[in-house]
């Protein structure tokens, strides 16, 4: 099972959630990146032509995307890597790290700051509010760009949560997600 982005596809007119019956999960090539700006969001571009089905998509609502994986052959997956998921308890404010993919060579890890932590908030995807700190990754993409949604955060050696949202008036600055919120998802879908 996989839970992924940190908040739902929406439907570009309505904004509403879109509802998915089942869809495929693919591999994707990335082929550029549009540098974010105060009041112009920047993006991650890619195509799926010629990727590999790598699962099956069965529910999208506002915490995230879930489905099955069945062949991650096409994923590079190091299980050398698996860590455990830190309850929100054991955040704390200060430098944490993000994993994200900027281009086909791989994941990367890019510091950042946990500016405020939202602990009782059970409700929605801004449990925390983040900002880029690695002056290589604001050089690439000014901050927090679209296709950064669910970019895993870690801090002391953990899961913590994803990213799901910039603050356009600062591409610097966003929220994320409570890893223990996702998992609590996860187990009820």
């Amino acid at each position: 099972m996989f839970m992924s982005l940190g908040h739902g596809i929406t439907d570009i007119d309505t904004e509403q959630i879109v509802e998915i019956a089942n869809g495929e999960l693919v591999t994707a090539n990335i082929i550029s990146i549009n540098k974010g700006e105060k009041g112009k969001p920047g993006e991650i571009r890619g195509t799926i032509d010629n990727g590999y089905e790598i699962g099956d998509i069965y529910k999208n609502t506002n915490f995230g995307v879930y489905g099955t994986l069945k062949n991650t052959k096409y994923l590079s997956i190091d299980t050398s890597k698996e860590m455990e998921v830190a309850t929100r308890e054991e955040i704390q404010e200060g430098e944490a790290t993000i994993l994200c993919q900027l281009d086909n060579s791989g994941p990367k890890e890019y510091k950042i700051e946990i500016e405020k932590i939202y602990i009782s908030n059970n409700e929605d995807n801004k449990s925390m509010l983040i900002k880029i700190t690695d002056e290589s990754l604001i050089e690439k993409t000014g901050g927090i760009i679209q296709g950064m949604s669910g970019a895993p955060i870690m801090q002391n050696g953990k899961f913590i949560g994803a990213i799901t949202n910039v603050l356009v008036n600062d591409p610097t600055q966003g929220y994320a997600i409570f890893g223990d919120v996702m998992i609590k998802q996860m187990r009820e879908i």
